[in-house]
């Protein structure tokens, strides 16, 4: 495989078609040699740096920059994930081609995942020296294939029965199949119409609280999975609201003196949530709490002015970044 490669999807992708174009990506890289690739989560266009200063690069890309001139690209084994990358500016094209033109041979490994043109002249080098590889629009059928191939590879015996309610549950999203197959994997290998009705009456069990368990793991592929199951029947702002106040226990933990403190600064109702919050104090740094604390600002903002349609994107870039700060990433 060459080391440029293009993940290209149809311009209105769903979450199932996202969930696919992320599966290529992560088998790419994985191909390519590379585990822990330096993530670039592309803004849609007209938005501009996190700090309200224009330049070149928006915040959000600058950080391509110094991954692409670091090292770890030129002869090492990490690389670059760019997501989004039909919204990238013009401007921003431009330095990200300079960069890639400037490598010999093997040296840089990028992956960008586009549901659009990439602009020129990043897009006209790719098709020159990049591999494409493209996702079709999920239909009925090809929901179908999938969902038997899928069975199989976990091992699963799925009767036709199943199969159908479970198309007819989920729909064309590859992504919840995948876990409601993996939450069927966990009472045997046979599949039968009983047990599907029966754990899927309304939606599959997913409390925001392994979402957030996810999260402080740092396990980004999970936690994106429960994002995604969530989002089929929650709004994100019930999501971000529990973050937020997740955040403010956090800090209000590393900053008590004491367990009995922290549950009186709480409301004074101890639990297991407190306990869990408590024993998990010293795991996120009162920076990155604070840094947490500005990306829930800005996604709340986000969500609350532009359209619904980027609501999806806009969790899904917060849950990476809470991933990093919560999980620790940062300090490995």
């Amino acid at each position: 495989m060459k080391p440029l490669v293009v993940i290209s999807g149809p311009r209105e992708a769903g979450p199932g078609e996202r969930g696919l174009m992320m599966e290529r990506a992560a088998a790419a890289l994985v191909q390519l040699g590379v585990e822990n690739p330096t993530r670039i989560d592309v803004p849609p266009k007209g938005t501009g740096s996190d700090d309200g200063t224009e330049g070149t690069l928006r915040g959000a890309v600058q950080e391509i920059v110094p991954a692409l001139q670091s090292g770890s690209l030129f002869g090492g084994a990490d690389g670059v994930l760019v997501v989004d990358a039909n919204w990238l500016l013009k401007a921003e094209a431009e330095v990200i081609a300079e960069l890639l033109d400037l490598s010999s041979g093997d040296d840089a490994v990028a992956v960008f995942v586009a549901t659009g043109s990439i602009p020129a002249p990043l897009g006209t080098l790719l098709r020159k020296r990049g591999e494409s590889l493209s996702v079709s629009r999920i239909t009925e059928r090809s929901a179908g294939e999938w969902l038997g191939k899928a069975a199989r590879d976990r091992g699963l015996r799925i009767d036709r029965e199943a199969s159908s309610i479970l198309l007819h549950r989920f729909g064309t999203n590859v992504a919840a199949l995948g876990q409601a197959l993996d939450q069927l994997a966990v009472d045997g290998p046979d599949v039968d119409l009983d047990q599907v009705r029966s754990r899927f009456k309304n939606r599959p069990d997913e409390p925001m609280w392994h979402y957030v368990d996810s999260v402080v793991a740092g396990n980004q592929g999970d936690a994106l999975r429960r994002l995604a199951d969530f989002l089929q029947h929650g709004h994100p702002l019930q999501l971000l609201a529990f973050l937020q106040s997740d955040v403010r226990r956090r800090a209000m933990a590393a900053a008590a003196p004491d367990y009995d403190s922290f549950v009186e600064w709480d409301g004074g109702r101890a639990g297991w949530a407190l306990e869990k919050v408590w024993k998990q104090r010293s795991r996120v740094k009162g920076s990155d709490l604070k840094l947490a604390l500005s990306a829930l600002a800005r996604a709340d903002l986000q969500m609350k002015t532009a359209p619904d349609a980027t609501h999806r994107v806009t969790m899904e870039r917060l849950t990476v970044a809470m991933c990093r700060w919560y999980g620790g990433a940062r300090r490995r």
